[in-house]
């Protein structure tokens, strides 16, 4: 059993996030630091998958239907988060608190949003 979800957190999130879920020690790392700006959100998410990491995002529409299609075809990934544009404070906060109180079993292939 995993802990702690990591964290993959996406371009169109404030990198600010990850450093303050990082000063909480928590495991963060965003899409600039893994040289995947640019990529397509399927592409996103496959890699975040294959880290074993969670997406953080707060494109609903596209990763909504990319959790479908996973869904569907069977296929797995670590989580997907979907955070409402808020400031970084608060959503690095809305990711800690659930991150306390699901394991990273329990996140996986789920479509949690904050």
């Amino acid at each position: 059993m995993t802990i702690f979800a990591q964290i993959y957190i996406d371009e169109d999130v404030d990198i600010l996030v990850a450093t303050l879920l990082i000063a909480r020690g928590l495991d963060a790392t965003t899409a600039r630091q893994q040289k995947t700006l640019g990529e397509l959100d399927p592409q996103q998410l496959s890699f975040a998958a294959s880290m074993g990491r969670c997406m953080l995002t707060h494109n609903r529409l596209d990763f909504e239907k990319l959790h479908t299609s996973y869904v569907l075809n069977n296929q797995t990934h670590a989580g997907i988060i979907i955070a409402k544009r808020r400031n970084p404070y608060e959503i690095a906060e809305r990711v800690a608190m659930l991150l306390d109180t699901l394991t990273a079993d329990e996140i996986a292939n789920q479509l949690l949003y904050i």
